[in-house]
């Protein structure tokens, strides 16, 4: 596993990156590495007292907002530019996991995965784009899952659909902001966090059969941000220790 003590190398010096789901998991960990890795972070989530705690652990700016609200997500967006003098980079880490069998699955329940999952990424992308566009080097990383790319157990109706959604909106943004940004997207499996709880045996078809660390995620991202990979747009990079092979 990734060691998180190893010596940063200012990948990211003087960058200016917007983290949403920042406040816990997968998006504190990459906020912390980048923080570490010389960019100013600007972190977004809804849980605002969290936000405020890890912003204040890493040195960087908290923007509490729900990112399913456009309008709130604007004004998020606006606030974060204004304050980090721009905005050159974005990793769309918020999310939620849901599990039922189709036949038990509101169309609340149905709502609630997508808007979170899908339609929030849009909303953070869209609103970021004025201020992507005005750099030389853009980049947007999205998370999506495995299951999104393939969705072979059962009970992962909507959010096999969200993932799968954000697997084909990332392509659709790399196609639509090139040259100027660089959109890609990291597939993890399970990761050792919260939304892992009660799903923590689920490794038995993993071939290295165990979870991920959340740091290893980060540093996944970390080289979709960095300019080390300034020739890769539209990718996928599937960091699910082996559940699949693509």
């Amino acid at each position: 596993m990734n060691d998180g003590a190893r010596m940063p190398t200012q990948r990211l010096k003087g960058r200016r990156i917007l983290i949403t789901g920042a406040a816990s998991g997968i998006g504190r960990s990459t906020a912390e590495l980048f923080a570490r890795e010389g960019a100013a972070v600007g972190l977004l989530d809804r849980d605002k007292e969290k936000l405020g705690t890890a912003a204040e652990e890493m040195g960087g700016w908290a923007f509490p907002v729900d990112i399913t609200d456009d309008k709130a997500v604007a004004s998020a967006v606006e606030e974060a530019a204004a304050t980090l003098s721009g905005v050159d980079g974005v990793v769309n880490a918020a999310g939620i996991m849901f599990r039922g069998l189709a036949v038990n699955v509101s169309s609340q329940d149905w709502r609630k995965v997508v808007d979170i999952n899908l339609t929030g990424t849009y909303n953070i992308v869209r609103s970021c784009i004025p201020w992507l566009l005005q750099e030389r080097s853009s980049t947007v990383v999205t998370i999506a899952s495995a299951a999104g790319l393939l969705p072979n157990s059962p009970g992962y109706t909507a959010y096999a659909a969200s993932k799968g959604g954000v697997l084909a909106l990332t392509k659709a943004f790399a196609a639509e902001l090139a040259p100027q940004v660089r959109v890609n997207t990291v597939c993890p499996g399970m990761v050792d966090t919260a939304m892992a709880d009660g799903h923590r045996g689920d490794v038995g078809n993993y071939a290295l059969n165990r979870l991920a660390d959340p740091l290893e995620i980060a540093h996944a991202i970390l080289f979709l941000t960095s300019h080390e990979s300034s020739y890769v747009t539209g990718a996928t990079l599937a960091t699910d220790g082996g559940r699949t092979f693509h």
